[in-house]
Parts: C-alpha cells; sequence; structure tokens
C-alpha cells in the first residue's frame, strides 16, 4: 500500500507550542513499522511554525508575514532534526520537501515534484513533506497542509491519505457543543449536508480546520483516492487503518468499502 500521512500542528505540538516529544517519538515508530511491512509511506507534516513560536518563546501565532516566516525557519529545523534522529533510530532516511503553490500550479514543476518524490519512494526514503512557509506568501501559498497531503496523495496515486487531527472524524454537528454529535464513518459524497456540518478553524497554532479536510477529501474523491480523518492521540490506530478497521470518518468512491 502507498500510503500518505498528514499530522496536524495540534497533533505535533503541546499548547505551549513546544514539541510533543512522546507522541512523535510514536508516530515515528509506528510508520517505521509499516514501512517495515512493505508499505511505501510519504509524511506530509505541519508544525514547523508551531514549533517556532515555541522555540523563540511568542505568546501566540503571529499575524504578520515576515514573523511567521521567520518562525517556520527556526521551527522546520527543528522539525527534520527530530524526525532525521527518530527515524534513524529505525534504519530509516528521511528526505525533506517544501514547497508552494507555485510548484503545484506550473505543470513543469509539478511533474518535477511528483518525479522526485516517486523516486524517493523506489530509493526507500520516506519523504517528510511541508509547505515552504519561509517563502510562502499569499500569493504562492497553498493555505493549508491539509490540501497539500492532497496534492501530494492525487500526485502519486497513493491507495490511502490520512489526516491525523485532534478530532476523531467527521460529526453531524460539533461534538464540543452537542452530546448528541455522532461520528459519521463513512463518506462517499461531499454535499451540501457534508459542508454544513463543517465547522470552522482548527487550534491556535494551526491553519487547518474540517472544511480545510473535505476540500481535501473533495480533491480525492475525484482521483479515486480514499481519505480517512482520525484522531492523532493514539497513533497506534495506523495499524487498524492499514488492516482497513474502522477508524474515524472514511471518504471512498466505493460504497460498498
Amino acid at each position: 500500500m502507498r500510503i500518505v500521512v498528514k499530522v496536524g500542528t495540534s497533533t505535533l505540538t503541546h499548547k505551549t507550542g513546544h514539541l510533543n516529544i512522546r507522541r512523535v517519538e510514536e508516530i515515528c515508530k509506528v510508520l517505521s513499522d509499516i514501512k517495515n511491512a512493505g508499505n511505501e509511506v510519504v509524511f506530509v507534516s505541519s508544525g514547523a511554525i508551531g514549533m517556532g513560536i515555541g522555540k523563540l518563546g511568542l505568546s501566540r501565532r503571529p499575524d504578520d508575514i515576515p514573523t511567521k516566516q521567520a518562525s517556520a525557519a527556526v521551527g522546520q529545523c527543528e522539525l527534520m532534526y527530530t524526525y532525521d534522529k527518530l527515524f534513524s533510530e529505525y534504519n530509516h532516511t528521511v528526505a525533506q520537501l517544501l514547497i508552494t503553490n507555485t510548484d503545484i500550479e506550473n505543470d513543469d514543476r509539478h511533474k518535477n515534484f511528483s518525479n522526485t518524490l516517486n523516486r524517493l519512494l523506489e530509493l526507500n526514503a520516506i519523504p517528510v513533506i511541508n509547505e515552504n512557509d519561509t517563502v510562502s506568501t499569499e500569493e504562492i501559498e497553498i493555505g493549508d497542509n491539509d490540501t497539500l497531503a492532497a496534492i501530494v496523495a492525487t500526485s502519486i496515486s497513493a491507495d490511502l491519505l490520512v489526516l491525523l487531527s485532534d478530532i476523531d472524524g467527521l460529526y453531524t454537528a460539533d461534538p464540543h457543543k452537542d452530546k448528541n454529535a455522532r461520528l459519521i464513518e463513512t463518506v462517499t459524497e461531499i454535499n451540501d449536508n457534508i459542508v454544513a456540518v463543517a465547522g470552522g478553524k482548527g487550534s491556535s497554532l494551526g491553519t487547518g480546520g474540517m472544511v480545510t479536510k473535505l476540500n481535501a477529501a473533495k480533491l480525492c474523491l475525484s482521483k479515486n483516492v480514499d481519505m480517512i480523518i482520525a484522531n492523532g492521540k493514539n497513533p497506534k490506530k495506523l495499524y487498524d487503518i492499514i488492516d482497513g478497521k474502522p477508524v474515524g470518518t472514511k471518504f471512498t468512491v466505493n460504497k460498498n468499502d
């Protein structure tokens, strides 16, 4: 199986912005084991700005672009140092790919990106992908890593995209506000009813939310790539996902799946 796993800032860091060491170690361990089982793994990681905020001692996510970019520059170093160290413990090599919207919109750049990504998988590496927040501005930013992960998954014809977040999946209502909210286990079409149950923005350290996840799902479904939203609190749930067990919300074009 070729699987793309995206992890959000809220999963990777504490509310302080500092790295959630225990969880990140568990994620790297599980992904390494999944790869050892013969699967191809691509890792889309948020967290550069969030970790930079913590390391620079900022009290909140900055509003101005220069400070965001400075935070990303600091945080991306921390992220890749951590991933290189942890994946190396399980004899896996990581490769960093930082991209912007220009790399996706331009046909030649997109082809080069896809070729590099496929070659890295052939070379048995684990690509770690993030938006290039150090140079991204409104004109060239992708905007969120849910969309980026969907672009990655469809570019390499992945079998599955998994978005690990701080929520179990898509609910019929906001579970934080409505005790009667029910988890929607399977979605086969992004219709008005599904869009209506999506909330707003995610955590103060991240940029995502359920709306961006639905946009990612729409892209995946248009290219026949399955997608799952699951809670990243327990990375071992990835084993159940690989085994085909019901976890979170699955978006699939196969109504019998």
